[in-house]
């Protein structure tokens, strides 16, 4: 059995992932767990950073992995073709939002915004994208160039080479007190594209504007419906191209298939992955058909993308969602978590904001007397959970967000014992600070 006290001093995995939080040593996950190595049970909040919505090892996407695999494990799109692909796209197609219909298989989320991007600058022969200052879209080179959830993931690394440009994203604890939040982001979105387009770039050299429906790395940020509603108005106006990077939203997180469906806004280009497996490495950029029969032939390939078993467990993660009802479940739980979530802050005065859609909820951590964000206290915070058998993660710009994101099909029973655990932890650190529950 591996050492794992002394695996990170032989040096041999990379700290710059290795060292993540909480690097917790296990040896299996079932259902709403992780079980680690000293045979505590963990509850797991984090669904593997939203990839495993139906929980950990669901038997129907093992019972598919497994027949699978004893038919055929490695296919190259269009050296053959298989069962299971085709299988895939028309279960896809019955659940995306028209026109959305033609897919082109990965095994990355950042692969299907690489997909994404190229598609859009192939089919309008225009240079320039626009993103949104808090987005995640990846961490390869070109994905790179649009992600500004963190500065650190940028640095010592020329990206972009001003082919890209970034615009606020909607932040609704900023509206002006008295104004409506649809109204005050709708006009203020229109004067950001105009400003942008009066001095950096003409319209008519961008290929496409891209965004996270919600933020997810950015720290959880749900938008006014009617900020993206503009910004669907001013890609038609202009002639550009809408992609939605519902990589983390997608796959009943929000309450719905996609979040496109929530915000009643349908993108020309998708990029989806994490949900999509229940944990095999598999995405997909999706458009039209009529866009995609732009790409000339041969000009985007893959080699392990659309692997027969990771599209095997796709086929059976879309029947569990389905008939199992994850995703009312996840609209539902996802409400009732908030309004607890609520009530936690106002009970303890180091939780700042609160926001969530579905089960993808925010849980901001303050210092109580300035009310800066307090990424350290949210380490401490997690510690404590951990210690207590629940795991939650992180995300916002500082750290300071803690995303709670636990598998869709949690019953309320482990959802409150997850949120109970937290308040306990919440507790403790506040008490250690000097402050007390109220």
């Amino acid at each position: 059995m591996i050492n794992w006290k002394t695996i990170n001093e032989e040096g041999l995995l990379a700290p710059t992932m290795a060292k993540d939080f909480p690097n917790l040593p296990v040896v299996k996950s079932e259902g709403f767990f992780y079980i680690g190595y000293d045979g505590k049970k963990y509850l797991d909040f984090t669904s593997g950073i939203a990839t495993e919505n139906t929980g950990h090892r669901h038997p129907k996407v093992i019972a598919a992995i497994k027949e699978q695999v004893d038919h055929l494990i490695h296919g190259p799109i269009g050296i053959i073709n298989f069962d299971s692909l085709f299988l895939l796209a028309k279960k896809l197609k019955a659940v995306l939002p028209k026109p959305l219909d033609c897919f082109f298989f990965g095994n990355s989320g950042a692969e299907a915004i690489e997909g994404a991007v190229k598609l859009a600058r192939h089919v309008t022969k225009k240079p320039y994208v626009i993103s949104f200052i808090g987005g995640f879209h990846g961490r390869t080179m070109g994905a790179l160039s649009l992600t500004t959830s963190k500065s650190k993931y940028r640095k010592n690394l020329p990206v972009g080479a001003n082919m890209t440009y970034q615009l606020p994203y909607a932040q609704i604890t900023e509206t002006p007190e008295g104004l409506d939040h649809d109204e005050y982001w709708a006009k203020h979105v229109e004067k950001d594209f105009e400003r942008l387009f009066n001095h950096q770039v003409s319209p008519d050299e961008v290929a496409a504007v891209i965004l996270e429906p919600v933020l997810g790395e950015g720290g959880y940020v749900v938008p006014p419906k009617a900020w993206l509603q503009k910004i669907r108005e001013i890609c038609d106006r202009h002639g550009i191209l809408l992609i939605f990077d519902e990589i983390q939203t997608g796959f009943g997180r929000t309450g719905d298939w996609f979040a496109a469906n929530r915000f009643g806004v349908t993108p020309d280009i998708m990029a989806i992955a994490k949900g999509i497996a229940s944990g095999l490495p598999l995405s997909a950029t999706v458009a039209s058909r009529e866009l995609m029969e732009q790409w000339t032939i041969g000009s985007h390939s893959t080699t392990f993308g659309g692997n027969p078993v990771a599209c095997a467990a796709a086929c059976a993660t879309i029947d569990v969602l389905k008939e199992e009802g994850l995703i009312d479940n996840a609209r539902i739980l996802g409400d009732y978590a908030l309004n607890r979530l609520i009530d936690l802050k106002r009970k303890h005065p180091v939780i700042g904001n609160v926001r969530g859609i579905g089960l993808m909820l925010g849980i901001e951590i303050v210092h109580p007397i300035t009310g800066k964000p307090n990424g350290s206290g949210l380490m401490n915070i997690l510690e404590k959970c951990l210690h207590k058998g629940v795991i939650f993660y992180l995300s916002g710009n500082k750290g300071e967000v803690i995303r709670m994101i636990p598998p869709l099909n949690i019953d309320k029973e482990y959802l409150d014992k997850g949120i109970s655990l937290l308040d306990e932890a919440i507790t403790e650190y506040e008490l250690e600070l000097g402050f007390g529950g109220v």
